[in-house]
């Protein structure tokens, strides 16, 4: 599985990158959506990870561009703040909001949730 980690939070997408690493999960990450189009431009990706609010375009508005990239792009967004319409609002589309911190074991079983298992590998399972 290939994931797109994408929050001005470096510290936060560093470590998590690393821990999603650790589980055979093969990360990418941005500290901007500028950063993470770029990145979208040369990868393919099963699911990005997206904070919602970040300075200049926020998760939202980045997934709708990722999407012009990858159409079939599913997207986990991250918030430090989520209201219940929010939540609603995500699952409606078979997407996901998660509030930060989020821990790992969470985070991977969204992650089969949205994109399907995958083989600890860092590929999908058949």
């Amino acid at each position: 599985m290939r994931v797109l980690l994408v929050d001005d939070e470096h510290e936060l997408v560093c470590a998590l990158a690393e821990r999603l690493g650790f589980r055979g999960v093969r990360a990418d990450y941005a500290v901007s959506a500028e950063q993470a189009l770029e990145l979208a431009r040369t990868t393919a990706y099963d699911i990005a990870v997206l904070d919602v609010k970040m300075p200049g375009m926020g998760g939202l508005e980045l997934h709708q561009r990722l999407r012009e990239l990858q159409p079939d792009l599913p997207a986990v967004f991250l918030t430090g703040h989520g209201s219940e319409l929010d939540f609603a609002a995500g699952a409606a589309r078979g997407e996901a909001y998660l509030v930060k911190p989020v821990g790992i074991e969470v985070l991977l079983e969204t992650f089969a949730r949205i994109a399907g298992p995958w083989d600890g590998q860092g590929g999908r399972q058949p």
